[in-house]
């Protein structure tokens, strides 16, 4: 099981924690090291000027000749230099060390020194050194100075840190507080990106959006709702009184085959719904293409003319294949939205016209096929809205107890899933309506 996620407030406080200790520690270890460096550059050079001191002392001393005046001198000398510790040796054979404090510690200079005495010259082994215990426990407390401000200043600093953050994160909460009020059906009410940080200005801009689909969504699935339960309510009131009639008194064998037969009519047009229903909720949540292959356009919209040859013959029209293209289809799928664009404009159609089956390129990804009619044009402001479920541009005319107008929905879905798009177009007396599929 994975970690859970800590929250944005606490990663923030601790990641400027970290940074606060690490960027202290740092400064701090310098500040150190370059004290301590200080220090031992002054012992250093104090070493080098007592070395000096002690040369000239030995050379005043090698005048005299004398090594009791040597010692008397550097005696005299030491008495008042606690800090500084001197030997010196010649031959194996020590001739004067200094008496300082003890528990001192101790930097070091080891020297050759010439000695002339009656004539004859000889190398004195001096050992100088000086007491850096002072600069040691300077140097330890120090230490613990900065020890100390490096505690206490993450500590400040994450304090300070976790209030500011806590105070910059706010508007986040207030957000939170404003989203949870909303509702799709209030999506007309968005949220003023201007009252918040313009780091949250795109967020908000896109969750208003996002709103908005969401709202649109709403009504339609309410409006789709009320469309089903009208569309429903119709075929079963019809079920239900053709029944109930032919309960009211006995009935010949005869009469009841034909309410049986007007109930399979109404039964038949349920299952219409309810196929088409589910084949659209199908398409919508992105179910693939059952098979695809190459196939002739062409080919498949004159399968579609044959089918309706009768109805053609029988409504006194034509019907043609313009065009030519070959496509990666579900050839099954594309032939169904043939079926509803040609069943429509065979309804809608003139008298003794020619319906066209258009096929062409639409553009350098996309190829078009259109069913084209000579008729009564279409309202301009229900050309938007022809795709819609249950949608119908002309009650008076088109036949509502046999369609149920869901055919243009399937078509657009049948197009969504070819990766096309639907359009329709009505001027001069002629009727176009069809969709692209995407070239593979």
């Amino acid at each position: 099981m994975s970690a859970r996620p800590q929250s944005l407030q606490s990663r923030l406080s601790l990641w400027l924690a970290a940074q606060t200790l690490f960027g202290l520690s740092v400064i701090c270890f310098a500040i150190y090291l370059v004290t301590a460096w200080n220090f031992g550059q002054k012992q250093e050079e104090e070493l080098a000027n007592k070395a000096v001191l002690v040369e000239h002392l030995l050379l005043e001393a090698e005048k005299g000749g004398d090594l009791v005046f040597l010692r008397h001198k550097l005696d005299d000398f030491f008495s008042m230099q606690d800090d500084v510790t001197l030997s010196i040796s010649a031959g194996g054979r020590r001739l004067f060390e200094s008496r300082p404090a003890t528990g001192g510690k101790w930097m070091l200079r080891d020297l050759q020194v010439p000695w002339t005495q009656a004539g004859a010259t000889t190398q004195l082994s001096v050992r100088l050194g000086v007491n850096t215990a002072q600069e040691a426990q300077l140097l330890r407390r120090l230490a613990w100075t900065l020890l100390g401000a490096v505690v206490l200043g993450t500590a400040l600093v994450s304090l300070t840190g976790m209030w500011l953050v806590r105070r910059g994160l706010k508007p986040l909460k207030t957000l939170t507080e404003r989203t949870a009020a909303m509702a799709p059906d209030k999506a007309n009410q968005p949220i003023d990106a201007s009252d918040f940080a313009e780091e949250l200005r795109p967020w908000i801009t896109q969750f208003n959006a996002l709103l908005l689909r969401v709202q649109r969504a709403y009504v339609q699935l309410e409006s789709f709702n009320a469309d089903v339960a009208h569309e429903l309510r119709t075929p079963l009131a019809n079920l239900i009184g053709s029944t109930e009639l032919a309960l009211t008194r006995p009935r010949s064998n005869e009469e009841l085959q034909t309410v049986l037969a007007s109930n399979l009519e109404e039964v038949g047009r349920l299952s219409g719904i309810v196929t088409d229903m589910l084949f659209l909720s199908q398409a919508e949540r992105g179910a693939p293409m059952r098979t695809r292959a190459v196939a002739s356009l062409a080919a498949q919209a004159t399968d579609v003319i044959d089918f309706y040859d009768a109805m053609l013959e029988e409504a006194g029209l034509r019907a043609e294949v313009r065009g030519e293209a070959m496509a990666d289809v579900d050839a099954a799928l594309l032939r169904r939205a043939l079926f509803n664009l040609l069943g429509n404009a065979i309804r809608f159609a003139a008298p003794a016209s020619t319906i066209r089956i258009e096929i062409g390129e639409e553009s350098a990804t996309e190829f078009a096929l259109a069913v084209v009619n000579k008729g009564e044009p279409i309202d301009p402001a229900a050309l938007p809205r022809l795709f819609e479920r249950f949608y119908r541009a002309a009650q008076a005319r088109d036949g509502s107890t046999r369609h149920h107008g869901l055919g243009l929905s399937i078509v657009e879905a049948i197009a969504r899933m070819h990766g096309g798009r639907v359009f329709a177009a009505s001027r001069g007396g002629e009727t176009r309506i069809g969709f692209t599929v995407a070239k593979r």
